[in-house]
């Protein structure tokens, strides 16, 4: 007997899914600034890990929350005063980027967490 339990939480999963790569499509090359000018290079691989799960057929929605998790993660372990020193060289306003991207990502974890 089919267990549609497990087949709604996939699809769920799978529509998480399609939001991430939503949002990389119009923010993807910000994001990508912020985490290459960062010390901490586990979060530009972090990015290209979520890219390779968008690279099948069926994306792979496990490494998709994997790669967000860390993400997100390494966006937090910034302190301020190397945002500022990132904002400083770089030109870039890190602080904010970093608060923003912290932010929509928490938002797109949250999705997978209602999949379950």
């Amino acid at each position: 007997m089919l267990n549609t339990n497990t087949f709604d939480t996939a699809e769920a999963r799978l529509g998480a899914t399609y939001f991430v790569e939503q949002h990389l499509r119009r923010h993807g090359a910000s994001l990508c600034d912020l985490l290459d000018a960062l010390d901490d290079r586990n979060g530009f691989a972090s990015l290209c890990d979520l890219h390779g799960a968008f690279g099948r057929p069926i994306p792979d929605t496990d490494a998709v929350e994997a790669a967000l998790r860390d993400i997100r993660r390494i966006l937090a372990e910034q302190s301020p005063s190397s945002l500022d020193r990132i904002g400083h060289d770089r030109g870039l306003p890190a602080s904010d980027m970093a608060r923003w991207h912290g932010a929509r990502i928490s938002e797109l974890l949250a999705r997978f967490r209602h999949a379950e």
